[in-house]
């Protein structure tokens, strides 16, 4: 059993107990001032977590629960939103939903997937679409409706679905159609129950926000105050967790892994350990700079351990980027194994892990549905068999979350705004076999995207270079005929790193990048610039 523990949290949540049964959330005590909530029902969807974001930044408590969530419970909250989901319900083994949630007089929202289970439940058909429809959409709405309060006819949406509703259940109207799908978006205005075929919680759908802030105002639930300091109950909830074993953290530099070192490091002091892995896998300076901060800045026990030839030896002739990922993940959890025998008695090894990462891996904290889109190295990619439990303090947060916690710990900006870095290194960043050779040079040039960026003074949420070390074209270099590397350079802006929008950098700085790149670089004759959003995309190119 456990105190509820999300990072906004109502001050009179600390009086309930919430333990987690069968990967969800069950209270033995609900008092009516509980009803200020919206809880999501996880049906797998990549955007699942998302959409308690974006409500959470207005102010609401929200909360993602499985489908299994019990309906004495659901029947408390001011709101039920039913997310999308990988499966189709023409499958037998897609998740269903219990039918009596629509008869509680609760609004109700189901978004994609969700839209076409309520469909279903209430007597309505679905069928696989003629035309799929995934990317941005033009709809236009056909009726006044409370959950588009305050928008013109034409809506730009972000559509994502195969099937769709063909038939719908008694007492709906269409309150929007797309060419492809007349019922994009469904309505039984008198019931507060609400479908929609396209994705608000996305940046693509242009008034996204604005249709979530509808259906909150439509449910009439309370904001509530921002909770218990997120630092205070991390820290004593590790400390009961670990009490006086011994721990390690995985380091990797990052915000991520270096605020979960502090939490820590807060609870236990000296118990913690915290193992940087030098994989040659890493940035221009990485090493150093680690071992700056963490030896000189923040006084925590840090070990480095050089293990490069490691590194390339497991990864000759690995093409793959899942196996990639786990062999990675794998050499990792027996490097900290063997540091902690070392050390001596060590029970924990603390990792980073956001929900982004979780998600991304399909391990959703509501769901066991969600499709595997990649394994994350701290989360897919481990291996099934560890000599050490797992703590991972930041598993339910956002990046920004994560950053605001980093500036309250007082860590350097450095660490707190860092561009992010995979946990693979530069292994994901190389399409095709990884070398050492072909190590040195993406390390060269994003070191350069690096300066160039810096200089510049523009803002974007990440940028990096890829080798597509698999493809090699004709260049013209010193009047002499050349048969180069190709490099990628990507840069968007993103709220949460679920979607991502590429950054429009200007021309001028991207003939910067390539001029020096091709100058500088050995064995490259070409750059090209990204322009793919998230989705259809990926973060990492692998």
């Amino acid at each position: 059993m456990g105190v509820r523990g999300e990072f906004y949290t109502p001050e009179i949540n600390r009086n309930i107990i919430v333990f987690r049964a069968g990967g969800a959330y069950f209270a033995k005590h609900v008092p009516i001032y509980m009803q200020d909530i919206i809880y999501v029902l996880d049906f797998g969807s990549q955007y699942a977590h998302l959409i308690v974001r974006r409500i959470r930044e207005m102010g609401v408590l929200a909360e993602l629960v499985t489908p299994q969530f019990p309906l004495q419970m659901l029947a408390e909250a001011r709101g039920i939103i039913l997310s999308g989901g990988p499966q189709n319900l023409s499958e037998s083994s897609a998740l269903r939903v219990n039918a009596s949630i629509f008869s509680l007089g609760i609004p109700v929202l189901g978004i994609c997937y969700g839209q076409q289970l309520m469909a279903y439940e209430l007597g309505g058909k679905i069928q696989s679409s003629k035309r799929r429809e995934y990317g941005h959409v033009e709809v236009t709405l056909a009726r006044k409706s409370r959950i588009f309060a305050g928008l013109g006819k034409k809506q730009d949406v972000w559509m994502s679905h195969g099937d769709a509703v063909s038939k719908l259940p008694k007492n709906f109207t269409i309150i929007a159609s797309s060419d492809n799908c007349p019922a994009a978006a469904v309505a039984y205005e008198q019931r507060k129950l609400f479908g929609l075929q396209f994705h608000p919680e996305v940046m693509h759908t242009k008034n996204g926000q604005k249709i979530l802030a509808n259906f909150i105002k439509i449910t009439g639930v309370k904001k509530t105050p921002k909770g218990r300091d997120f630092i205070e109950k991390s820290v004593e909830e590790i400390r009961q967790r670990i009490g006086n074993d011994r721990a390690i953290c995985a380091l990797s530099g990052g915000v991520d892994s270096a605020v979960a070192a502090v939490l820590v490091h807060k609870a236990i002091g000296k118990n913690l350990t915290c193992v940087y892995v030098d994989t040659g896998l890493m940035r221009a300076g990485e090493t150093e700079s680690i071992k700056k901060i963490f030896r000189s800045y923040l006084k925590i026990n840090l070990i480095i351990v050089r293990a490069e030839k490691d590194f390339l030896a497991r990864l000759k002739g690995v093409v793959d980027p899942e196996k990639k990922r786990k062999t990675i993940g794998e050499l990792f959890i027996r490097i900290f194994e063997k540091e902690a025998k070392k050390i001596g008695k060590v029970k924990w090894l603390v990792q980073g892990t956001l929900y982004t990462d979780a998600v991304s891996s399909g391990k959703s904290v509501g769901s066991k549905n969600a499709a595997v889109i990649k394994s994350h190295h701290n989360v897919g990619g481990l291996p099934k068999r560890m000599g050490m439990k797992l703590i991972e303090p930041l598993r339910d947060l956002y990046k920004y979350e994560v950053r605001k916690i980093a500036v309250a710990l007082g860590l350097p900006k450095s660490i707190a705004y860092r561009v992010p870095f995979p946990g693979p290194g530069l292994a994901i960043r190389i399409i095709g076999e990884v070398t050492r050779d072909k190590l040195e040079l993406i390390r060269q040039a994003d070191k350069i995207l690096s300066e160039e960026m810096e200089k510049s003074g523009v803002k974007v949420s990440q940028y990096f270079a890829v080798l597509p070390s698999t493809i090699r074209s004709v260049g013209v270099q010193g009047d002499a005929r050349t048969y180069g590397f190709p490099i990628i350079i990507r840069a968007f802006n993103t709220p949460d790193f679920l979607t991502v929008q590429w950054a429009n950098l200007p021309h001028k700085l991207l003939a910067k990048i390539s001029s020096r790149i091709t100058n500088e670089v050995e064995g490259v004759n070409r750059v090209v610039y990204d322009i793919t959003s998230k989705p259809p995309g990926t973060v990492e190119w692998e």
